[in-house]
């Protein structure tokens, strides 16, 4: 059973969302504010964190910088009556998954929740499959159409990232962070001289899937159609 968290400071948003997940199985803990949240989270696992944005103490901006900063695979999803472009581009670039606008339907609500799950639990998997391109984290090999191609330990990181979340832009700081580490001293641009690479080695009209780069935001991967 999955571990839901719900931060919001409208109990009747909570009330609602808590008994649609519960509707599917999902068990659900709530917090009213960021504050709260943090201190919950460190005691109980959680599977996934749906939060607000405006709340006291802790807003949402912040509690998402800082559980995606402690948390890097908790998927999470913003719920928020802020619905402006910029808004969203903000949550996006600080490391939520998802954004909601209220009012929202349960039933998306619901299915949103169930889509982060799975694209996850592929994300824990060791092996990432991109139609003929197997990826195998154990090993750190890469199969493709039944030869073994050898990457650079960045490369094949830097892709199994991209392929564990299909459609996911990931932000160059964000793939640093997880791939190089906090503690790495070069600049973003490192992002970039690997991308070029990983194209290289598996070109747009050969390889089963794109990496496309989302201009003031940074990369996704895309499985052709």
């Amino acid at each position: 059973m999955a571990k839901i968290l719900v931060v919001d400071d409208d109990e009747d948003i909570r009330e609602l969302i808590r008994i649609y997940l519960a509707g599917e199985g999902y068990s659900v803990t709530e917090a009213s504010d960021g504050v709260e949240a943090m201190e919950i989270i460190s005691n109980v696992q959680a599977d996934l964190v749906i939060l607000d944005i405006m709340m006291p103490h802790m807003d949402g901006w912040e509690l998402c910088e800082r559980l995606r900063q402690d948390y890097p695979e908790m998927p999470m999803l913003m719920l928020s009556a802020k619905g402006e472009t910029q808004d969203k581009l903000r949550g996006f670039r600080l490391g939520t998954d998802d954004y909601m606008v209220k009012p929202f339907d349960p039933l998306e609500l619901v299915m949103r929740v169930k889509a982060l799950l799975k694209r996850y639990r592929i994300q824990a998997s060791m092996k990432v499959q991109l139609g003929q391109v197997v990826l195998d984290k154990q090993r750190y090999e890469v199969e493709w159409n039944g030869r073994m191609i050898t990457l650079p330990l960045k490369e094949f990181d830097l892709l199994f990232k991209l392929g564990s979340a299909p459609g996911k832009i990931f932000t160059r700081n964000q793939l640093i962070d997880q791939i190089w580490g906090a503690d790495f001293d070069g600049n973003d641009r490192t992002v970039d001289v690997h991308i070029k690479r990983i194209r290289e080695r598996f070109p747009d009209e050969e390889a089963p899937f794109i990496i496309v780069t989302k201009r003031g935001l940074g990369y996704k991967l895309e499985m052709k159609p």
